[in-house]
């Protein structure tokens, strides 16, 4: 297992931002560099260990989806930003990180999808029969299949938890014609991946997404998609109703900090090496299987 890179460093370039994963970098005017580290969050808290090779994964299974959903246009310039920027070839690990994009107007929205009954909306169900604000049949199970596809929106916040919000908040945040094209396109990404994914005997129980706006004001798909960070992904062979189902992403690692009884404020406790390294193979077997159908 390999040095996990949690820091960029590019000094050829001005750091716009530093996100959970994502490192920021101004390239002109209207482009930025963006690089996907190591690092890796729980609970809207980053840990001082990284995962190796997580931030590879991440951006290469981002650029095979972002590909194949040509109904929609987004944010990518380059997949290969060193063949321009040759000085990112002196910092190892970059180039296969990093993708070229265009500067948007990024949406304060995260633009939930989820197909299964898990998570914060699950114990929502509990307690109001509804997920997302959304009503649904009484008698649902933990990880049950929903009848359709639900959109639960929340905020994106710079800082602290984000904050669910329903339809019409939405519509405050952006015009309702925007939210309705969110919400199509939202619906449709995940739809496909589901069925694509299916056929591998993996199910996408859940994903989340982000749109911006362009120079033109046309709405574009930016960001991370369907990614381990992004999604839930769960091994169909081993998943029951009613039971927590094994998964390909970070929920593994949610798991482990529950069952250590973190209270999910910083600072981080550590994260064991033998957790860091079977999260990595996670990440990895399910890159796999993306290289292989997208």
């Amino acid at each position: 297992m390999g040095r996990a890179i949690t820091q960029t460093g590019i000094k050829e370039l001005k750091k716009l931002f530093s996100g959970k994963v994502r490192d920021i970098y101004e390239f002109t005017e209207g482009q930025w560099l963006i690089v996907t580290t190591d690092r890796i969050s729980a609970f809207d808290v980053v840990f001082n260990e990284g995962v190796p090779e997580k931030g590879m994964v991440l951006n290469t299974i981002s650029n095979k989806w972002f590909n194949r959903m040509k109904f929609i246009k987004n944010h990518i310039i380059s997949e290969e930003p060193a063949a321009s920027l040759e000085f990112l070839n002196g910092y190892e690990g970059i180039p296969e990180r990093s993708v070229l994009v265009k500067k948007v107007n990024r949406l304060p929205i995260e633009c939930v999808v989820r197909g299964f009954l898990f998570g914060s909306v699950y114990n929502e169900y509990k307690t109001t029969g509804s997920a997302g604000g959304i009503k649904l049949k009484s008698g649902l199970q933990l990880a049950e299949k929903l009848p359709e596809p639900i959109f639960t929106p929340s905020t994106k916040e710079s800082e602290g938890h984000d904050r669910n919000i329903n339809y019409s908040e939405m519509c405050d945040i952006v015009d309702k014609k925007t939210a309705d094209k969110i919400i199509e396109f939202s619906v449709r990404i995940y739809t496909e991946a589901l069925s694509v994914m299916g056929k591998e005997g993996i199910i996408l129980a859940d994903t989340k997404f982000e749109f911006g706006l362009d120079q033109h004001s046309e709405l574009i798909l930016v960001d991370e998609v369907l990614t381990p960070d992004s999604s839930r992904y769960w091994d169909m062979a081993a998943y029951k109703t009613g039971e927590s189902p094994q998964s390909y992403d970070k929920q593994f690692v949610r798991d482990y900090l529950d069952s250590i009884g973190w209270d999910r404020t910083p600072p981080a406790p550590v994260l064991p090496s033998e957790i860091i390294e079977k999260t990595r193979g996670k990440y990895l077997n399910l890159l796999d299987v993306i290289r292989k159908i997208v």
